[in-house]
């Protein structure tokens, strides 16, 4: 995204054939699946409304229902029980064909590098649907994959030209987002920051220049950069489990020795990583413990340690459109949400704050206490589109989407607080949640952290 024209519609939309090559053969499959399946969802509502109306006009519900409360009889069940069945014979015809056809096109796939805008739109679909798509073994489903220079790196077959340094700096992404976004520039990111290659020093916020912080951190701290791509729809805690694993086969692969690990993360990437160091540390597994020994550092940004009021403003959707025999069908709707984005709600981590529970359901916050790793520097950048600080824009305010006492790990309950120094805390102002990734006084801010 560049600064020119922001906010602005393009002046010429691209042609359907500049938007086809980014596609892949695997993505042909994936969207009929997904087509087929939401084909069978939209059936199901109106099928539902169909039994809402009979009911409310008196007919007995004994006549009109079908196997399922939903579900109509007679001719019109017979009706949506066939665009089911063909519904379901198209989906099974298409899959076959596909899954023949894709080894044929792959070849050409892989000599294709991932382009911004395909890894974009699947980073948002994941982070919508990613548990769904990873469920039905959708192949639009986004795997976890530790990324060096925009490629996946396999530790178990590192490239002849990688030439690492001892000091290991991992940058996780948030929701709906992938590693390829830290490069991006948003609007109106930060004000003039110091040092850094006169990246932006001494200018004002129109003139300062966005910088990718993970890249600026390690030419100037000497860090290699290793980025983390995840299905962010997945439970937190099944990302943090995988994680663990990934980082234990990279230290245990790293050509150098290494001094240490430090973490930049944004927004639902600090929970992945608190989620992936509480696993570390349970396992009893010699190998899976090792990173967590050499992590020295980890730096939250905009991180909704205590969740998001927006997901929680969703509960209340799923509420009101099932408060009516009408509406109540299309509360299905509202259940779309991935797992991932239902985390967000109170901050989950762990296994234990969503096992067991209906994740749709409005009930209070009851998450097991997990605090801050106490041999690890941890630090806090919040964010916030006012001005200045003041009561009204703590509570309200915030980035956009997270509020300051969520990012700085502050909580009414006292077991729930993250100890972050007050050293280790800095506010922006004037800034969003996007803003974060690109905000050269955040960059000047993490510099002095990660420096000292």
């Amino acid at each position: 995204m560049s600064r020119k024209g922001a906010g602005q519609g393009p002046k010429n939309p691209p042609h359907p054939k500049s938007a086809l090559r980014h596609l892949r053969a695997s993505d042909a499959h994936g969207i009929a699946l997904l087509a087929t399946q939401a084909t069978r969802g939209v059936t199901g509502i109106s099928e539902g409304v169909h039994q809402a109306v009979w009911r409310t006009l008196g007919a007995s519900a004994n006549k009109t229902a079908g196997k399922a409360p939903d579900q109509t009889s007679g001719m019109t069940g017979l009706v949506y029980q066939a665009i089911r069945g063909v519904t379901n014979w198209v989906e099974k015809g298409l899959s076959a064909t596909l899954t023949k056809l894709q080894p044929l096109l792959e070849s050409a796939d892989q000599a294709a590098s991932d382009s911004p805008e395909r890894a974009g739109v699947l980073a948002a679909l994941n982070g919508v649907l990613g548990d769904h798509l990873a469920a039905s073994g959708n192949p639009l489903a986004t795997p976890m994959t530790l990324r060096h220079q925009g490629q996946t790196l396999d530790v178990t077959a590192l490239p002849a030209n990688f030439q690492p340094t001892g000091k290991i700096l991992l940058a996780i992404h948030g929701l709906c987002m992938n590693d390829l976004q830290w490069n991006a520039v948003y609007k109106g990111a930060g004000r003039g920051a110091g040092r850094g290659a006169g990246r932006g020093a001494g200018r004002g916020a129109s003139e300062a220049q966005p910088v990718n912080h993970v890249e600026t951190i390690s030419q100037d701290l000497g860090y290699t950069p290793v980025y983390l791509r995840y299905n962010s729809g997945l439970h937190t805690s099944q990302n943090g489990h995988e994680l663990a694993r990934q980082l234990a086969q990279l230290v245990k692969a790293w050509p150098v020795p290494i001094q240490e690990i430090s973490v930049l993360v944004h927004s639902m990437g600090g929970l992945l990583i608190r989620s992936a160091l509480h696993s570390a540390t349970q396992n009893t597994a010699p190998s899976t413990e090792d990173w967590p020994r050499r992590l020295k550092t980890i730096v939250f940004l905009g991180t909704p340690h205590h969740g998001a009021p927006l997901e929680r403003a969703g509960t209340w959707v799923d509420v009101i459109l099932g408060s009516t025999p009408y509406s109540r069908p299309f509360a299905k709707l509202g259940q779309l949400r991935s797992a991932g984005i239902t985390d967000l709600r109170y901050g989950h981590v762990l296994d234990a704050d969503w096992q067991g529970h209906d994740r749709f359901r409005k009930k209070p916050d009851s998450r097991e206490p997990l605090p801050l790793p106490e041999s690890v520097a941890c630090f806090a950048v919040a964010a916030t589109i006012a001005a200045r600080r003041g009561s009204l824009a703590d509570r309200l305010v915030g980035d956009g989407l997270v509020p300051l006492r969520s990012a700085l790990g502050q909580h009414e309950v006292r077991r729930h607080s993250l100890a972050f120094a007050k050293t280790h805390q800095s506010i922006v102002y004037s800034t969003n949640h996007m803003q974060l990734l690109s905000s050269p006084e955040v960059t000047q801010k993490l510099l002095d952290w990660l420096g000292s």
